[in-house]
């Protein structure tokens, strides 16, 4: 061995032990013998297993889960997930198996490097989709076990501080991740101290220059009133030991993201958003804080609409404060924040304030049982998302909210994201209320689900057993359970009527060949749907009706084999298919022709659209019957519901107001107008193309004859084109 390498090793061993005694001394401030031993015993593992490995930097890679471990004894993590904290790379990059830790370290051990571990093995079209699906893996060990999210910040907060190894791409798309994902995930589990630090980085990396400029602003302003502040700071701590109210003072010093973000979102100028001066104080007691709020009140003058009790109406991640903005000397506004210490240990270490990890019986603190309802809330999202790009999604949705809060009828209070609707209450309250939701009574008045709400207001919703989720729904929803559970409804009513169609489609289909689903044999049928990786007939069925499978291929497949007759042998089945407008996502209505109920229809199998209904003498008709095995037989229904499109081109004189006038006609009609262009223009007409909403021939009817009582209006017909 050279003596280069015998001194580079002892070099590495010199540093890894200067890490390992960094750590070593935050755990014998809170941990036993007994503790400290397995933790070194999980070093001495991961460090003979990354042996080979160094970091961007060059250094030992073992040094990285020391330190995710240090920032984790920070906030007195226990053994197990200091254990983990230290292997959490080693499922994904050494030869360590899960079954090998959790011989060694136990099961919850395994488990949790196990959450954290992302999905290389598996084979993804394109990062993104591999990093959804990482962090969907992550968010489920999340929900069992919430040390997962603490490991997975921890990693995260050391990688962004060693970010300066990484290549200028590397850098910036970390950076958008930790911004959009992780610094918010943070601030929902109300690690603000982790949030604030992660958010920083994450600017610095991403936005350099405007980082480079603010924090260089900031550190002139703060300098120049630095007496100022402390003379502000001084005057309210005197006031306050006047009152009889002992209180720990902290000035607030504004970061540059913060900065920034509150400049974009106020376009506000830079001098607007620096010249607030803040300050917290706090208290021991509950009481003593709206002590504290009168005296500072009598101290300055407060901004009106400015107050906020965040101690009766927690946030949404269970931070609780009081928050007013005061007249300061000169007219400087100052922002106060008043909290107890638990309070404050609360927003600074959220969940990691203190430890409660199982759910089973375990009461936690607040904001830990709130984690748990919003990672439940997850789960379920998960569960009826179609894909994990769609979930992660969907939790970039929960991570942003600016709350609303709302009473129910109990007297309960519910969070809301900013610009929350009735109909997202309804699915708040529950799934099955937002389900069958038909209207909502807000301050005891009666409103529509798409009602926008605001704080303070009584929210009781009305439901019928009858109701079901609406497409248009998703038009005005705001928040990811919302949105997943009309999308998870609808998907579900598009499939039970994709059943019932495929069914008689495929029944039509083996008839015209003399046979029928009864008569195939159960053992070919299997075969068929194995062959095709389908797991029931029901999903066969459903892929007819939705034009990804024709009926009459699928029933010479079936047949071929069995018993049944040739081909014609039951001659062709004259029973046409009715449709009546309330099939969801298995009908469509061609937009080329626009039928209408009484008109005569034919039906064209679509790929994905399932059957498109179009007029029998639409023009696309020849085209069409190039592919004859895709024409369905259809008819009306008796029963018609819903509002049909229909296309009018209507010729009217070529003068101002002239487009309001024939609007206003159609409206006293009852009808709505989707969509309205300009087809021909002379100086004397213009025709004009409108598309709009009726419910049947004779509703047509009536919208005509309106509007040839129109005097600008010189003629209107239907238009098919």
């Amino acid at each position: 061995m050279t003596e280069a390498i015998v001194r580079e090793r002892a070099d590495a061993t010199a540093i890894l032990a200067v890490h390992w005694q960094a750590l070593a001394g935050k755990l014998a401030e809170y941990l036993g013998a007994e503790a400290r031993a397995r933790v070194e015993h999980a070093f001495r593992v991961g460090a003979e297993a990354h042996r080979a490995q160094t970091r961007k930097s060059g250094e030992p890679y073992i040094t990285h889960p020391l330190a995710v471990a240090g920032i984790l004894a920070d906030m007195r993590l226990d053994v197990d997930g200091l254990c983990a904290a230290i292997l959490h790379d080693t499922l994904e990059d050494t030869p360590l198996s899960r079954a090998e830790l959790a011989a060694q370290f136990g099961a919850d051990v395994a488990e949790l490097v196990d959450g954290v571990t992302k999905l290389d093995k598996v084979q993804f079209r394109d990062r993104q989709e591999a990093n959804a699906e990482s962090f969907r893996k992550m968010m489920l060990a999340m929900a069992r076990d919430l040390r997962v999210i603490l490991i997975k910040l921890a990693d995260r907060l050391h990688n962004m501080r060693t970010l300066d190894a990484m290549s200028d791409e590397s850098r910036r798309r970390i950076a958008l991740e930790t911004l959009e994902i992780y610094a918010p995930i943070a601030q929902r589990l109300g690690m603000n101290a982790i949030k604030a630090e992660l958010q920083n980085h994450g600017f610095a990396a991403y936005h350099p220059l405007r980082h480079r400029v603010l924090e260089e602003r900031l550190r002139q302003l703060y300098g120049d009133r630095r007496e100022g502040m402390a003379r502000i700071q001084r005057t309210i701590g005197e006031k306050l030991e006047h009152e009889g109210i002992p209180a720990r003072l902290v000035s607030r010093v504004k970061s540059p993201y913060s900065i920034y973000t509150k400049m974009k979102a106020e376009h506000k100028t830079l001098a607007q958003v620096l010249d607030v001066y803040g300050v917290r104080v706090v208290v021991r007691e509950t009481m003593q804080c709206y002590m504290a709020l009168g005296a500072v009140h009598a101290l300055f003058k407060p901004v009106d609409g400015r107050f906020r009790d965040f101690i009766a109406m927690p946030k949404a991640n269970g931070y609780q404060s009081l928050h007013t903005v005061l007249f300061g000397p000169g007219g400087t506004p100052i922002e106060v924040q008043i909290r107890t210490e638990d309070m404050d240990l609360l927003a600074e270490r959220g969940i990691a304030a203190h430890w409660a990890y199982k759910s089973e019986g375990a009461a936690g603190n607040n904001a830990q049982s709130r984690a748990r309802e919003w990672v439940a809330g997850l789960v379920d999202a998960q569960a009826r998302a179609h894909s994990s790009i769609e979930f992660v999604e969907h939790v970039k949705v929960d991570l942003f909210p600016d709350d609303v809060y709302l009473f129910t009828p109990k007297g309960d209070i519910l969070a809301l994201p900013r610009n929350a609707t009735a109909l997202d209450f309804a699915y708040a309250v529950h799934t099955h209320v937002g389900d069958h939701a038909v209207a909502a009574r807000v301050d005891k008045k009666l409103v529509p689900l798409r009602t926008r709400l605001a704080s303070g207001q009584s929210v009781e919703i009305i439901t019928a057993a009858s109701a079901q989720p609406q497409i248009g729904w998703l038009e005005f929803v705001v928040t990811s359970k919302a949105r997943t559970a009309v999308r998870h409804a609808l998907k579900q009513m598009q499939h039970e009527d994709a059943i019932e169609i495929g069914h008689r489609l495929l029944d039509r289909a083996l008839e015209a060949l003399g046979s029928s689903i009864e008569q195939i044999p159960p053992a070919l049928l299997d075969a068929y749907l194995q062959e095709h990786r389908l797991r029931r007939v029901e999903d066969l069925v459903a892929e007819i009706a939705l034009g990804n499978r024709m009926p009459q291929q699928v029933a010479h497949a079936l047949v071929r084999d069995s018993s049944a007759a040739e081909p014609g042998a039951g001659g062709r089945s004259q029973e046409k298919i009715l449709v009546s407008g309330a099939e969801r996502g298995v009908v469509t209505f061609g937009n080329c022709c626009h039928p209408l109920p009484g008109d005569d229809i034919v039906g064209y199998l679509s790929a994905g659209r399932g059957i498109v209904v179009h007029q029998a003498e639409c023009p696309n008709i020849p085209e069409f019957r190039k592919n004859p095995d895709r024409f369905v037989e259809i008819a009306w229904d008796r029963e018609i519901s819903g509002d049909f499109k229909v296309a009018l081109k209507v010729v009217v004189d070529n003068k101002p107001g002239v487009l309001a006038t024939v609007a206003a006609a159609i409206a006293e009609c009852q009808s709505n107008i989707d969509t309205v262009e300009y087809q021909e223009r002379d100086l004397r007409t213009a025709a004009m193309l409108f598309v709009i909403e009726v419910k049947h021939r004779k509703h047509l009817a009536e919208v005509l004859r309106r509007l040839r009582r129109a005097p600008v209006v010189h003629a209107v017909s239907r238009y098919v084109g």
